[in-house]
Protein backbone atom coordinates (compact mmCIF):
# COMPACT_ATOMS: atom_id res chain seq x y z
CA UNK A 1 0.00 0.00 0.00
CA UNK A 2 2.87 2.17 0.88
CA UNK A 3 4.31 1.80 -2.69
CA UNK A 4 1.47 2.40 -4.26
CA UNK A 5 1.10 5.96 -2.59
CA UNK A 6 4.37 6.91 -3.09
CA UNK A 7 3.48 5.97 -7.13
CA UNK A 8 0.20 7.61 -7.47
CA UNK A 9 1.64 10.91 -5.60
CA UNK A 10 5.19 10.69 -8.25
CA UNK A 11 2.36 10.13 -11.14
CA UNK A 12 0.13 13.29 -9.96
CA UNK A 13 3.72 15.37 -9.87
CA UNK A 14 4.41 14.30 -13.46
CA UNK A 15 0.95 15.29 -14.89
CA UNK A 16 0.92 18.52 -12.38
CA UNK A 17 4.80 19.59 -14.06
CA UNK A 18 3.22 18.92 -17.60
CA UNK A 19 0.16 21.39 -17.21
CA UNK A 20 2.57 24.11 -15.71
CA UNK A 21 5.37 23.36 -18.84
CA UNK A 22 2.88 22.20 -21.77
CA UNK A 23 4.74 20.26 -24.42
CA UNK A 24 5.91 22.68 -27.57
CA UNK A 25 4.21 21.71 -30.95
CA UNK A 26 4.37 22.84 -34.56
CA UNK A 27 3.00 24.82 -36.56
CA UNK A 28 3.49 26.09 -39.77
CA UNK A 29 1.92 28.68 -41.64
CA UNK A 30 2.10 30.69 -45.93
CA UNK A 31 2.34 34.01 -45.19
CA UNK A 32 0.33 35.90 -48.86
CA UNK A 33 -0.71 39.69 -49.88
CA UNK A 34 -4.38 39.84 -49.60
CA UNK A 35 -4.60 41.95 -52.58
CA UNK A 36 -3.07 39.65 -55.00
CA UNK A 37 -2.15 36.37 -52.58
CA UNK A 38 1.66 36.28 -53.55
CA UNK A 39 3.60 34.83 -50.66
CA UNK A 40 5.37 37.60 -48.88
CA UNK A 41 9.14 36.43 -48.06
CA UNK A 42 11.47 37.86 -45.28
CA UNK A 43 8.01 38.54 -43.00
CA UNK A 44 9.18 38.03 -39.07
CA UNK A 45 6.95 35.90 -36.90
CA UNK A 46 8.05 36.03 -33.42
CA UNK A 47 6.62 34.36 -30.21
CA UNK A 48 5.77 37.03 -27.96
CA UNK A 49 5.15 34.37 -25.41
CA UNK A 50 8.48 32.09 -26.31
CA UNK A 51 10.29 35.02 -27.30
CA UNK A 52 11.77 32.91 -30.15
CA UNK A 53 11.65 33.80 -34.26
CA UNK A 54 11.82 32.67 -37.71
CA UNK A 55 11.31 34.61 -41.39
CA UNK A 56 9.46 33.35 -43.99
CA UNK A 57 11.32 31.81 -46.70
CA UNK A 58 11.02 32.33 -50.47
CA UNK A 59 7.35 30.96 -50.43
CA UNK A 60 6.34 32.79 -47.80
CA UNK A 61 6.19 29.94 -45.14
CA UNK A 62 7.39 29.81 -42.27
CA UNK A 63 7.14 26.90 -39.44
CA UNK A 64 8.07 27.23 -35.38
CA UNK A 65 7.58 25.73 -31.94
CA UNK A 66 4.15 26.73 -30.19
CA UNK A 67 2.37 25.82 -27.34
CA UNK A 68 -1.65 26.96 -26.96
CA UNK A 69 -2.54 30.34 -26.41
CA UNK A 70 0.71 31.31 -27.61
CA UNK A 71 1.03 35.00 -30.02
CA UNK A 72 2.54 35.15 -33.08
CA UNK A 73 4.03 38.60 -34.02
CA UNK A 74 4.35 39.01 -37.84
CA UNK A 75 5.93 42.07 -39.25
CA UNK A 76 7.26 43.06 -42.26
CA UNK A 77 8.52 46.41 -43.79
CA UNK A 78 5.32 47.73 -45.93
CA UNK A 79 2.84 45.91 -44.66
CA UNK A 80 0.21 45.78 -41.53
CA UNK A 81 1.42 44.26 -38.59
CA UNK A 82 -0.61 41.02 -37.32
CA UNK A 83 -0.48 39.57 -34.05
CA UNK A 84 -2.44 35.62 -34.24
CA UNK A 85 -3.25 33.30 -31.27
CA UNK A 86 -2.49 30.32 -32.06
CA UNK A 87 -5.45 27.82 -31.46
CA UNK A 88 -5.99 24.24 -30.68
CA UNK A 89 -7.81 23.78 -34.73
CA UNK A 90 -4.63 25.27 -35.78
CA UNK A 91 -2.67 22.92 -33.76
CA UNK A 92 -4.66 20.06 -34.85
CA UNK A 93 -4.84 20.98 -38.75
CA UNK A 94 -0.74 22.17 -38.62
CA UNK A 95 -0.82 24.54 -41.40
CA UNK A 96 -2.78 27.90 -42.18
CA UNK A 97 -2.69 30.83 -44.89
CA UNK A 98 -2.42 34.15 -43.41
CA UNK A 99 -3.19 37.52 -45.38
CA UNK A 100 -1.54 40.75 -45.03
CA UNK A 101 -2.41 44.00 -46.13
CA UNK A 102 0.14 46.27 -46.97
CA UNK A 103 0.63 49.49 -46.13
CA UNK A 104 -0.85 53.21 -47.85
CA UNK A 105 2.01 55.02 -47.37
CA UNK A 106 2.50 58.59 -48.33
CA UNK A 107 6.09 60.30 -47.95
CA UNK A 108 6.25 63.74 -47.07
CA UNK A 109 8.60 66.52 -47.88
CA UNK A 110 12.53 66.08 -46.34
CA UNK A 111 14.21 68.89 -46.26
CA UNK A 112 18.07 68.06 -45.81
CA UNK A 113 20.00 70.65 -44.19
CA UNK A 114 22.94 72.05 -46.12
CA UNK A 115 26.17 72.80 -44.50
CA UNK A 116 28.69 74.82 -46.33
CA UNK A 117 32.33 73.05 -46.06
CA UNK A 118 35.22 74.00 -46.63
CA UNK A 119 37.90 71.22 -46.62
CA UNK A 120 39.53 72.60 -43.66
CA UNK A 121 38.82 70.13 -40.65
CA UNK A 122 39.44 72.74 -38.30
CA UNK A 123 36.78 75.18 -39.33
CA UNK A 124 34.55 72.43 -40.78
CA UNK A 125 34.46 70.86 -37.38
CA UNK A 126 32.91 74.18 -36.01
CA UNK A 127 30.40 74.39 -38.61
CA UNK A 128 28.87 70.96 -37.92
CA UNK A 129 26.71 71.01 -34.65
CA UNK A 130 27.76 68.71 -31.68
CA UNK A 131 26.02 67.05 -29.07
CA UNK A 132 27.80 66.31 -26.22
CA UNK A 133 25.95 63.28 -23.76
CA UNK A 134 27.59 63.04 -20.71
CA UNK A 135 27.52 59.87 -18.65
CA UNK A 136 28.25 59.98 -14.70
CA UNK A 137 29.82 56.85 -12.79
CA UNK A 138 27.95 55.93 -9.89
CA UNK A 139 29.60 53.49 -6.90
CA UNK A 140 28.91 50.01 -6.93
CA UNK A 141 27.19 49.75 -10.77
CA UNK A 142 29.43 48.42 -13.77
CA UNK A 143 28.26 51.07 -16.21
CA UNK A 144 27.43 54.90 -16.11
CA UNK A 145 24.31 56.95 -16.60
CA UNK A 146 23.82 58.90 -19.53
CA UNK A 147 22.35 62.41 -18.26
CA UNK A 148 22.11 64.11 -21.60
CA UNK A 149 23.72 67.59 -20.72
CA UNK A 150 26.70 69.10 -18.11
CA UNK A 151 24.48 70.98 -16.53
CA UNK A 152 24.86 71.36 -12.58
CA UNK A 153 21.76 69.27 -11.56
CA UNK A 154 22.34 66.89 -14.34
CA UNK A 155 23.68 64.46 -11.59
CA UNK A 156 20.71 65.10 -9.00
CA UNK A 157 17.99 64.20 -11.52
CA UNK A 158 20.15 60.64 -12.58
CA UNK A 159 20.09 59.47 -8.67
CA UNK A 160 16.16 61.46 -7.99
CA UNK A 161 14.82 59.52 -11.14
CA UNK A 162 15.68 56.01 -9.69
CA UNK A 163 15.07 57.21 -5.78
CA UNK A 164 11.69 58.72 -5.88
CA UNK A 165 9.10 55.79 -4.96
CA UNK A 166 6.60 57.50 -6.72
CA UNK A 167 8.69 57.69 -10.14
CA UNK A 168 7.25 56.08 -13.38
CA UNK A 169 10.42 53.89 -13.34
CA UNK A 170 9.16 52.12 -9.93
CA UNK A 171 5.83 51.85 -11.48
CA UNK A 172 6.66 50.45 -14.62
CA UNK A 173 9.66 48.05 -13.57
CA UNK A 174 7.39 47.29 -10.51
CA UNK A 175 4.48 45.78 -12.38
CA UNK A 176 6.20 44.01 -15.51
CA UNK A 177 8.59 41.28 -13.43
CA UNK A 178 7.76 38.82 -15.95
CA UNK A 179 7.79 41.31 -19.26
CA UNK A 180 11.12 42.22 -18.21
CA UNK A 181 12.76 38.55 -17.92
CA UNK A 182 12.26 38.51 -21.60
CA UNK A 183 14.97 41.11 -21.87
CA UNK A 184 17.42 38.99 -21.69
CA UNK A 185 15.59 36.54 -24.07
CA UNK A 186 15.33 38.75 -26.48
CA UNK A 187 18.92 38.90 -27.48
CA UNK A 188 19.32 35.02 -27.39
CA UNK A 189 17.55 34.56 -30.55
CA UNK A 190 19.14 35.15 -33.67
CA UNK A 191 16.24 36.10 -35.18
CA UNK A 192 14.62 38.56 -32.98
CA UNK A 193 18.26 39.73 -32.63
CA UNK A 194 18.58 40.69 -36.25
CA UNK A 195 15.32 42.06 -36.72
CA UNK A 196 15.84 44.72 -33.40
CA UNK A 197 19.15 45.50 -34.97
CA UNK A 198 17.55 46.73 -38.21
CA UNK A 199 14.32 48.62 -36.75
CA UNK A 200 13.82 52.18 -35.52
CA UNK A 201 10.08 52.36 -34.77
CA UNK A 202 9.77 50.46 -30.99
CA UNK A 203 7.09 48.45 -32.17
CA UNK A 204 8.62 44.83 -31.33
CA UNK A 205 9.88 46.35 -27.70
CA UNK A 206 6.38 47.34 -27.52
CA UNK A 207 4.92 44.35 -28.23
CA UNK A 208 7.29 41.98 -26.59
CA UNK A 209 7.37 44.38 -23.35
CA UNK A 210 3.27 44.96 -23.15
CA UNK A 211 3.66 49.32 -23.22
CA UNK A 212 2.49 51.79 -25.72
CA UNK A 213 5.41 53.47 -27.81
CA UNK A 214 5.17 56.90 -26.19
CA UNK A 215 6.01 54.86 -22.39
CA UNK A 216 9.24 53.43 -23.92
CA UNK A 217 10.36 57.02 -24.50
CA UNK A 218 9.63 57.94 -21.04
CA UNK A 219 11.06 55.54 -19.47
CA UNK A 220 13.89 56.55 -21.24
CA UNK A 221 14.27 59.81 -20.40
CA UNK A 222 13.48 58.94 -16.68
CA UNK A 223 16.87 56.95 -16.83
CA UNK A 224 18.28 59.92 -18.28
CA UNK A 225 19.43 59.28 -21.90
CA UNK A 226 20.14 61.70 -24.22
CA UNK A 227 17.00 63.06 -26.58
CA UNK A 228 19.53 62.17 -29.40
CA UNK A 229 20.20 58.58 -28.06
CA UNK A 230 16.43 58.21 -28.01
CA UNK A 231 15.58 59.48 -31.07
CA UNK A 232 18.43 57.81 -33.39
CA UNK A 233 19.06 54.52 -31.33
CA UNK A 234 17.82 51.43 -33.71
CA UNK A 235 15.48 48.87 -31.40
CA UNK A 236 18.52 46.60 -30.41
CA UNK A 237 20.41 49.21 -28.77
CA UNK A 238 16.74 50.64 -27.20
CA UNK A 239 16.83 47.34 -25.65
CA UNK A 240 19.66 47.32 -23.89
CA UNK A 241 19.27 51.21 -22.76
CA UNK A 242 16.37 49.54 -21.34
CA UNK A 243 17.91 46.45 -19.94
CA UNK A 244 20.56 48.14 -18.47
CA UNK A 245 18.58 50.76 -16.89
CA UNK A 246 16.28 48.19 -15.21
CA UNK A 247 19.63 46.35 -13.52
CA UNK A 248 20.74 49.51 -12.41
CA UNK A 249 17.51 50.34 -10.79
CA UNK A 250 17.62 46.88 -9.10
CA UNK A 251 20.92 47.53 -7.38
CA UNK A 252 20.70 51.13 -6.26
CA UNK A 253 16.44 49.67 -5.28
CA UNK A 254 18.11 47.71 -2.96
CA UNK A 255 21.02 49.50 -1.52
CA UNK A 256 18.35 52.58 -0.61
CA UNK A 257 16.02 49.77 1.18
CA UNK A 258 18.91 49.03 2.84
CA UNK A 259 19.64 52.06 3.80
CA UNK A 260 16.49 52.58 5.17
CA UNK A 261 16.36 49.97 7.17
CA UNK A 262 19.64 50.90 9.39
Amino acid sequence: MRYFTLLFLFLFSLSALAQDNPVGQKVSGTIVNDNNLLPIPNANVININKVKGVVTNASGYFEMEVSVSDTLHISILGYQSLRIRVTNDWLKNGTAKILMTEKAIALEEVIVKKYDLTGYLEVDSKLIPEKENYRYSISGLPTAYEAGESSPNAFTRVLGSIFNPADMLYNFFGNKPKELKKLKQMKKDDTVRTLLESKFDREMISVLLGVDKKEIAEILQRCNYSESFIQSANDLQILDAISECYEQYKVLTKKHEKYIKE
